[in-house]
């Protein structure tokens, strides 16, 4: 997965530093988009959605489920099971000096 992110542009790099740092202030909610977003630089595709619950999977089988909120945000409970399931804490410390 890291190979994936590491072939992103440096612009793109630097929107995504910066998304992932939002992320682990744990807001108490964020716009779906960019979670969208964030799930697809970390090699997510959306494969289904069903009302407000999205549901996201990777090359390696792992299914994550996304519900939204008023159409357009997810709350924080969901905020802090996609950190904890994409190491963004690790992620974050290897790559915050590349700005």
């Amino acid at each position: 997965m890291l190979k994936l992110i590491e072939k992103i542009h440096v612009k793109s790099m630097t929107k995504l530093l910066k998304l992932v740092e939002r992320l682990l202030a744990e807001p108490p909610e964020i716009q779906f988009s960019d979670i969208n977003t964030l799930l697809e630089a970390f090699g997510f595709r959306e494969i289904r959605s069903t009302g407000s619950h999205h549901i996201f999977r990777n090359d390696q089988g792992q299914n994550l489920v996304v519900p939204k909120t008023g159409g357009k945000m997810v709350k924080r409970t969901y905020i802090k099971q996609i950190i904890r399931l994409l190491d963004l804490e690790i992620w974050y410390a290897k790559h915050k000096n590349t700005k």
